[in-house]
């Protein structure tokens, strides 16, 4: 008689859904720790921070994060699944490409089309960080959605939508998706 064993699968955590996230690079580093002491406890931050050496970005990684969890918030680390689960994030941030393989983790996907948004579905998003909503200051005169493509990306999406570009706690509040993110807003 042959015997049946199913292997365990593990399943897949709820993610950790913060409904406001801080993404850092060179421009607000200097005042990060003063933004998440101020962020609603249990909120979230993305580390980009592509303008630091690989050796300088673990350490400020780990600086931060010490931070983020003293104030109960996420942190997600820009990079691959792999990557951010050896760092000790909470998840990972990018494009739909760099977040496809690797461990059951946070996957926060950019998005800024149709065409990338099905990507991030294919890829298994958590969530889809669509941008940019509004002229921003990282890019002066560079071209948004607005809140109509906006609306029309958010109501296509399948995950929870994290809204980037110009935000501010009053343009999300002008939005269907309540959930935001931003670079300046909280300096």
């Amino acid at each position: 008689m042959a015997r049946c064993y199913s292997v365990p699968v593990p399943n897949r955590q709820p993610p950790l859904a913060p409904d406001i996230w801080l993404v850092s690079d060179a421009r607000n580093d200097a005042t990060l720790e003063t933004a998440l002491a101020r962020l609603p406890r249990g909120s979230g931050l993305v580390l980009r921070h592509y303008h630091l050496p690989p050796a300088e970005r673990r350490i400020r990684f780990a600086v931060l994060k010490r931070m983020a969890r003293r104030f109960g918030h996420v942190i997600v680390l820009s990079g691959t699944a792999r990557e951010a689960r050896k760092w000790g994030a909470d998840g990972a941030y990018g494009a739909a490409g760099n977040l496809t393989h690797g461990p059951a983790i946070l996957r926060l996907v950019t998005v800024h089309s149709l065409r990338e948004l099905a990507r991030a579905h294919r890829a298994r998003a958590d969530m889809a960080v669509v941008s940019p909503v509004f002229a921003t200051r990282s890019h002066p005169g560079g071209k948004t959605l607005g809140p109509t493509r906006f609306r029309l990306l958010a109501a296509r999406a399948q995950v929870p939508v994290i809204a980037l570009g110009g935000m501010t706690a009053h343009r999300a509040r002008t939005l269907p998706a309540r959930k935001w993110a931003a670079i300046q807003a909280f300096i």
